[in-house]
């Protein structure tokens, strides 16, 4: 267990939702790699949120890949913290072309 919980430490991803399909990992690492992803969130305001095991399942995924339909409701729940902190609205979908 202790090495389970040690491979999780360090991790960090980054998500891409465009409005269109589900997020998209769009990057991920440990250790330096973690650090220099953080520092360009942090210059770029985009809002962080921290959730080593959550990081830890996206960081499985391969880079461009879709999110797993089994992390959709922890993911949602971090993109509307990201655009709650942002001010900003999620894109909408025209749902009557859905119907």
């Amino acid at each position: 267990m202790k090495e389970q919980s040690e491979k999780r430490l360090g991790t960090a991803v980054a998500l891409r939702y465009t409005g269109q399909g589900a997020p998209r990992l769009s990057a991920k690492g440990r250790g330096e790699v973690a650090k220099k992803i953080l520092r360009l969130a942090e210059e770029n305001d985009v809002p962080i949120h921290e959730d080593e095991d959550l990081a830890y399942l996206l960081s499985t995924i391969d880079l461009g890949q879709e999110i797993p339909r089994q992390l959709y409701l922890a993911v949602a729940e971090v993109l509307a913290f990201a655009y709650a902190l942002s001010g900003k609205v999620p894109p909408e979908k025209d749902v009557t072309k859905a119907i």
